[in-house]
């Protein structure tokens, strides 16, 4: 099983309580990312918001630095938002973080559980569906890395259109991410792309339909299934009181801010260690994340473990604290467990 860490570039607090500015979390993602790739990581993404909360917004331009300095680590999105972007675009950019990082890159594509990005380049919320759909359709054509001919009905047809760079080692890997639409299961089985579950609360356990539908989809179209990975928050300290006291704050005001977005009530501790007991929020010791790992692995089958290492305010030294843990001492312990 692969394991992998994902950032939105959480806006982290300095030493002094007050916030970093974005361009300081950007270098500090960096510097974890370097910190992954040393520990033997085997994944690294970074994901796309447009918000005054995360200070991503251009995911392949902080992962073609950080491409220049590392060696092995895979590099890719935690997701790129395809319904609001130009999928040549797209595929250009993930190609040239290829070619940067000797063949280490790699995409998820989503339709975005934040919307800011559709009033912000143009797009039409109404089409949320129908814009991902056919975006889709087009990128699935240019990883097959041949002249596209191809019309849709919401952008101007090709006729034999080359897309460059072109990749040393096609194809490029591209994930599905999907965080609860059927639909969207399918949708990946059909374009035959792995799948990526986004379970950020609740009982992984009930994403088993969704895993059983995509294997059922697989198998009407004959095909072999392609690997399932799921991306979900977490966080490591070296003993479960301390993960468990240090995440708390900074987890419920990022959630309280989303929350009031949203409709949600605000979130209570007693919620907060439901999750952690046996929910979607993977925190605690090495021992404690690694028991919970192992049992979502074997309960699932899924071939690759994305945590959500940053949460809010957390700060640049525990996160890398965070990640020292997850690589030494959480990776070994999985593979113990699952062997």
């Amino acid at each position: 099983m692969e394991f992998g860490l994902d950032t939105f570039g959480d806006v982290t607090a300095g030493p002094d309580g007050r916030l970093n500015s974005h361009a300081q979390v950007i270098r500090e993602v960096i510097e974890q990312a370097v910190l992954a790739d040393r520990l033997g990581i085997d994944a690294f993404g970074a994901g796309e918001h447009h918000r005054p909360d995360f200070a991503i917004s251009a995911p392949e331009v902080v992962l073609a630095a950080i491409a220049g300095r590392t060696t092995r680590i895979l590099l890719g999105s935690a997701v790129t938002v395809l319904s609001s972007d130009d999928p040549i675009r797209v595929f250009e950019r993930f190609a040239t973080v290829d070619a940067a990082s000797n063949g280490r890159a790699e995409v998820t594509l989503g339709r975005g559980s934040f919307t800011e990005s559709f009033p912000l380049f143009g797009f039409d919320l109404a089409q949320y569906e129908a814009l991902f759909e056919e975006k889709l359709d087009l990128f699935a054509e240019l990883l097959k890395q041949e002249p596209v001919t191809w019309q849709g009905k919401l952008r101007p047809p090709l006729a034999n259109q080359r897309v460059f760079p072109l990749l040393e080692q096609p194809p490029l890997k591209t994930w599905i991410g999907v965080g609860g639409s059927p639909e969207s299961v399918v949708r990946a089985a059909r374009y035959d792309l792995p799948l990526m579950l986004a379970i950020i609360g609740g009982d992984p356990g009930r994403f088993m339909p969704f895993i059983d539908l995509y294997k059922r989809a697989y198998a009407q179209l004959g095909r072999p299934v392609k690997p399932i990975g799921l991306h979900s928050h977490g966080y490591v300290a070296d003993t479960d009181t301390q993960a468990r006291e240090e995440l708390w704050p900074h987890h419920k005001t990022m959630r309280d801010r989303i929350g009031a977005e949203r409709g949600w009530p605000p979130v209570t501790r007693s919620h907060f260690d439901q999750e952690a007991d046996g929910g979607s929020l993977y925190v605690g010791a090495p021992e404690t994340v690694a028991r919970r790992i192992a049992a979502t692995a074997k309960a699932l089958g899924i071939a690759r473990f994305d945590m959500k290492y940053s949460s809010g305010t957390l700060p640049h030294d525990k996160l890398m604290r965070s990640i020292e843990l997850y690589g030494t001492k959480v990776m070994p312990l999985v593979r113990e467990m699952l062997a």
